[in-house]
């Protein structure tokens, strides 16, 4: 919200408070509504008597405090808290998560602030046992992370000074005296590496919080307190316009019959005119209204509304994602009394779950057409949650729309993001696909527990249900499945026995299958929900190939080889992954030059798989495909190249079997500190070489060319709505640039498929050529445009006879600005260009050149072009090992 000039009325100790219009509140009589955003000012410290403030005094002392913001940024800011993300400084910030803190505002109001006859006291979110005073009085318990905690001051706050406390308690320090006493502590996630819980005694279970808060297996444990989201009063007398719905009851390319839902209290019963106008994105306009009568109290009061020819909203890749401006108002008499603005979109939205020939579908059909969606799991942007700006989440789309994805999977560890996002989102054309949040940990089977739930749902839908790019509601990530099938919660169920554990059974049942759905059907009936993530048709076990999502973690997870991709086909493909380590100018962020080993101390700290050891797995994976590491950057940089291979494999075989599988969401597009992750965008927001070629595997057009026991089958790709006519090109050459075959012949895509077009033995390719001095390469060529190329190879890397490339390279200036061009004599794999820690964003990399090919890159940096041609360094397969893998 845009910031006003500040009031003489309102005093925040030494500054005057900024006052803003709220959006849906509006003048009545003589008293202008007030919203006063209470973000300066502040104060914070220890609790007193703490022990922490023995060993920290100067913590003990008030001292100013962000807001929003927590404990450990403001700490940061003060220079008392060390730098988390480097070397081991995580285990240097655990006591602040321990200690009980406080946050101290002093503010005057004068006499016109008072004569409103509403005054409330408003926290968005409260991280997270909190406790609020006002003079001394408590006024509110809080409890919940994800809510939002209005609470009424009519005729409470007087002239005069006034002092605002709020009292956080550590989850953990508060609540594991209790957990100790219980008969069992429930199947939590991560233990914490700092010893501050017992193992298998988690309390992230019981309090509704973050949970990768608590540390995650590709993020640090940095359990923050504070207050994280805006705090503010809101004044206002006669009437208030607390939120207004626009629910789609059907929307075709015809009409769109829409319902705007007003939700309005009013001080008195009396007459009111209600209005909804509506502006296309072609200019068109419209009007409907009502006259009413309102009640004294809260009151919900519909208005049927109709859009013919509706601009409808479309996911990226099948149209416009075109967005309608609304405004909502009620008037009383002859004027406006409250009113507020937004965006929606028009679009209809189905989740498709009907019986075929390979089980029941899982396909999200939009506007009646079914789109295969393409994209990626996001957690949190920042192990600080203050530290997630605006921009930082407009880059993050925008990369994600040039990979052309079209649906994010908002991750249930995390939490609900800011309304900006979604709005960028709806603007983008990307689908969302909204877990509540729960990220794996068993929850309580209580009722109170599901009554804040519930509370904490209805606050969130109400919120964000109006944003087109949410598709789905779904109730939780990895909590059912883990407990139907992972050993720990099998060994606990036998633990605790079969009565206690068919009560939390109940519990979860109740919660993601009544609770949570309800709340969605009744606030959000144009959008479908979904119990959990994996989840199956009529209580088949998760992970099922013939319905719902599965998580496919065999690979990785279980060590699998990355071609074990192809022996399974899930409906829907909602979570797979292969870890990386970033680029090395992000590992300079956190690790000193004497860290830079696979095992250093350093470098385990920021590994969060398997205590650490991940970086193990990560070098079996490596030297399973590519061979042995020359050195530590050849080992950052041939983990991106298998990470993009397995993941490429993966994606290309769920396309290629449209319309059995319709969904690709690969596991994890970002990071939340620097580390070794299974990001494609790291922390930085560089990009690895998967995310350079996610903008291959998911071009709406593609060849898709998958080897299995030594024959081929190529498949032809289309996300189109029309059927393309095109050219199929193959060629089979030597890695010097011989010529083997060539061939180019006419054809024609199917919209919204995935064609079977050949079917080659190795033989019939090589025709005597040396399978690892040789590949294939597949062209999908359309009006003179290579529209799709995909390189395959008859061995895995580690196998073939890589040439020295002898690549040409040099970095000019030219009308398009910057370009690095590439030739090689002979065939070079996954080429990466690196200018260190220079500034420098590249349009692409991790290139394979073939003989005699150039290739130009486009490069965008502020530096000097000496200084990026000093700093530009190439490397490929052939230099990256010192020798071949073993052999699988």
């Amino acid at each position: 919200m845009r910031r006003l000039p500040s009031s003489p009325g309102i005093r925040c100790c030494a500054c005057a408070l900024a006052l803003l219009l709220h959006g849906l509140v509006a003048n009545a009589g003589d008293a202008m509504p007030r919203t006063v955003l209470l973000d300066r000012g502040w104060a914070f410290r220890l609790a007193p008597d703490a022990a922490a403030a023995r060993a920290h005094p100067a913590a003990a002392a008030w001292q100013p405090a962000q807001v929003p913001g927590s404990v450990q940024s403001s700490l940061l800011a003060l220079g008392q808290l060390p730098d988390p993300d480097w070397r081991d400084n995580e285990a240097k910030v655990q006591w602040a998560g321990l200690a009980d803190w406080q946050y101290r505002l002093r503010f005057s109001a004068d006499a016109a602030l008072l004569r409103q006859r509403h005054l409330d006291l408003v926290f968005d979110g409260l991280d997270t046992l909190a406790e609020v005073t006002l003079d001394g009085r408590p006024v509110l318990h809080a409890d919940n992370m994800f809510r939002r905690w209005r609470v009424p001051l009519d005729g409470v706050l007087s002239a005069g000074e006034h002092v605002l406390q709020v009292t956080f308690h550590s989850p953990i320090t508060r609540l594991q005296p209790w957990l100790a006493k219980q008969p069992y502590a429930l199947p939590g996630e991560f233990d914490s590496a700092f010893g501050e819980e017992p193992p298998g005694r988690q309390v992230a279970n019981y309090v509704r919080k973050a949970a990768y808060q608590f540390g995650w297996d590709w993020g640090p444990r940095i359990v923050t307190q504070g207050i994280w989201q805006d705090a503010r009063l809101e004044a206002w007398s006669g009437w208030r316009l607390e939120d207004v719905h626009v629910a789609q009851t059907h929307v075709d390319a015809d009409r769109a019959q829409l319902q705007a839902s007003f939700t309005v209290r009013a001080d008195a019963a009396g007459p009111a005119r209600l209005a909804v106008h509506w502006r296309a994105p072609d200019g068109r306009e419209g009007t409907a209204a009502r006259e009413v009568q309102l009640v004294a109290g809260s009151q919900q009061i519909d208005l049927p509304l109709t859009i013919d020819h509706p601009q409808r909203w479309w996911p990226a890749g099948y149209g416009a994602p075109n967005l309608y401006e609304v405004s909502a108002e009620i008037a009383v008499g002859s004027r406006v009394v409250a009113q507020t603005k937004r965006e929606i979109g028009l679009r209809s939205i189905e989740l498709r779950r009907t019986p075929d020939r390979w089980g029941h579908s899982f396909a999200f059909v939009v506007n009646g057409v079914p789109v295969f969606a393409k994209g990626a799991n996001l957690v949190p942007f920042d192990a600080l949650l203050s530290r997630t700006t605006v921009e930082r989440m407009r880059r993050l789309l925008d990369d994600t729309r040039e990979a052309h994805m079209n649906m994010l999977r908002v991750w249930g560890g995390g939490t609900y993001l800011p309304d900006a996002f979604y709005a960028m989102a709806d603007r983008r054309g990307l689908m969302v696909w909204q877990d509540f949040m729960f990220g794996g940990a068993i929850p309580p089977p209580d009722a109170a527990f599901r009554a804040n739930v519930k509370q904490e749902a209805i606050e969130q839908v109400t919120r964000l249900r109006d944003h087109p790019s949410i598709v789905l509601w779904s109730g939780n990530n990895e909590v059912q499945t883990s407990w139907e099938s992972w050993g720990d919660r099998q060994d606990f169920r036998k633990r605790i026995g079969a009565a206690a554990s068919a009560r939390i059974e109940q519990g979860m049942h109740a919660l993601f299958d009544d609770t949570l759905r309800e709340v969605a059907s009744q606030l959000d009936p144009d959008v479908p929900y979904w119990p959990g993530s994996p989840e199956s048709e009529g209580g088949a076990p998760a992970n099922s190939p013939d319905s719902g999502d599965a998580h496919v973690w065999d690979v990785w997870g279980g060590s699998a080889p990355v071609e074990d991709y192809l022996k399974s086909t899930p409906r829907f493909q909602s979570e797979f992954g292969l870890q990386s380590l970033p680029v090395m100018a992000t590992i300079h962020t956190f690790a000193a030059p004497q860290d830079l080993a696979i095992d250093s101390p350093v470098l385990r700290a920021h590994q969060k798989f398997d205590h650490g050891n991940g970086n193990q797995r990560l070098l079996l994976y490596v030297r399973r495909g590519y061979g042995e590491p020359k050195d530590f950057a050849s080992f950052a940089y041939l983990s991106q190249v298998m990470q993009a291979d397995g993941i490429e494999l993966a994606v290309d075989h769920l396309r290629s079997t449209r319309p059995r599988s319709m969904g690709a969401l690969y596991w994890q597009l970002n990071d939340v500190w620097p580390g070794a992750s299974w990001s494609s965008i790291d922390v930085d927001g560089r990009w690895k070489a998967l995310q350079f070629r996610a903008r291959q595997f998911y071009a709406p057009v593609r060849v898709v060319p998958l080897r299995q026991h030594g024959r081929t089958a190529v498949f032809l790709v289309s996300d189109r709505t029309e059927p393309l006519a095109a050219q199929l090109r193959m060629r089979v050459i030597g890695m010097d640039g011989t010529v083997v075959a060539d061939t180019t012949r006419a054809v024609t895509l199917p919209p919204l498929a995935s064609t079977r077009v050949d079917d080659l033995a190795d033989a019939a390719l090589l025709r005597g050529a040396n399978p690892h001095r040789t590949l294939a390469v597949f062209e999908l060529i359309a009006d003179g445009q290579t529209l799709s190329r995909h390189l395959l190879y008859f061995d895995r890397a580690a196998a073939l006879t890589l040439p020295s490339p002898d690549i040409h390279v040099s970095l000019q200036r030219d009308a398009h600005g910057l370009t690095v061009e590439l030739e090689a004599k002979q065939f070079a794999r996954a080429v990466w260009i690196d200018f260190g820690d220079r500034d420098a964003t590249l349009s692409d990399n991790g290139i394979d050149l073939l003989p005699g090919e150039p290739v130009r890159v486009q490069v965008q940096s502020r530096e000097a072009l000496d200084t990026l041609r000093r700093a530009m360094h190439l490397r490929s397969l052939v230099d990256a090992t010192t020798s071949p893998g073993p052999t699988p």
